[in-house]
């Protein structure tokens, strides 16, 4: 089983979530998504003994070859390629590895060459399986390395995703294709705006869902309301306690800081196989 915990916003404490239920469980695959920022390795702190680098195609172009018909450029979506006179401009940044532009070059002068964006991290942290990936700082493409580590996954185990945060492309292939996602929130407005956000994009990709409200006792019942009026399963509450947010500045996971919250996770896990099986 695959399971993606997402939100609308960060800060939630998807990680927090993700973590605790990964520990509470035996035989899991732990992947860290959010490959701008992964942090989950500060809480598990794995020992990595592989390290896979990830590439995307870029364009090169043969200028003794090409004629300067500008099909390239004109084809380009992300303004990629340029033309200027005969001299092609080629901005790797911006591109997106369609390789529309070697197939329509009517000379043939494109190539494509790997550029080197991140890294995948692979190893072992307590007795689950461990993955993260790494995006070059500065690099804008998240979603291939995110589209690396997914062709990783062992189905055999139970699969935890830590996704990025937002409900942009990053999210989106990090939760789509998995059999159940926990959208973690808070109960405040910004919570709750960013909530319906998830929730719609969520349904849109058609993968079942409950949400889980962090630091419950803050805040106000606009995020239970909202939940319940649109007939939303509401998983767990996880309350506000200041030992949480002391053990977390320190790195240490909910579920070794209050031991008691590790059945609450394990309900949670054997809640989320009845309704994925029920749902199959």
């Amino acid at each position: 089983m695959i399971i993606a915990v997402a939100s609308g916003k960060g800060g939630t404490g998807k990680t927090t979530v993700a973590v605790s239920l990964a520990l509470s469980l035996d035989g899991v695959q732990f992947v860290d998504c959010d490959v701008e920022e992964p942090n989950a390795a500060i809480f598990l702190r794995p020992v990595i003994a592989e390290k896979i680098p990830v590439t995307m195609p870029v364009p090169e172009v043969d200028e003794t070859r090409c004629s300067g018909c500008r099909t390239c450029a004109e084809l380009c979506a992300y303004n990629a390629l340029v033309v200027i006179g005969k001299h092609v401009l080629v901005f790797p940044h911006m591109c997106h590895g369609c390789g529309g532009c070697t197939l329509i070059c009517p000379e043939k002068a494109i190539t494509e060459k790997p550029r080197e964006i991140g890294v995948i991290e692979a190893g072992h942290a307590h007795s689950m399986d461990f993955m993260q990936g790494l995006l070059n700082v500065g690099d804008p493409m998240a979603t291939p390395i995110i589209k690396k580590l997914r062709t990783r996954l062992n189905t055999s185990k139970t699969v935890i995703l830590d996704s990025p945060p937002g409900t942009s492309c990053p999210v989106i292939e990090t939760v789509r294709g998995s059999d159940f996602c926990i959208l973690v929130t808070e109960p405040t407005p910004f919570g709750l705006h960013d909530l319906r956000l998830a929730v719609e994009t969520v349904r849109q990709l058609k993968v079942p869902f409950g949400v889980i409200i962090n630091c419950a006792d803050i805040g106000d019942d606009a995020v239970e309301d909202y939940c319940r009026e649109e007939g939303i399963r509401l998983v767990m509450k996880i309350p506000w306690n200041r030992r949480i947010a002391e053990g977390y500045s320190r790195g240490e996971p909910v579920v070794q800081v209050m031991p008691e919250l590790k059945e609450q996770f394990m309900k949670l896990y054997a809640e989320i196989a009845t309704a994925v099986t029920a749902a199959a």
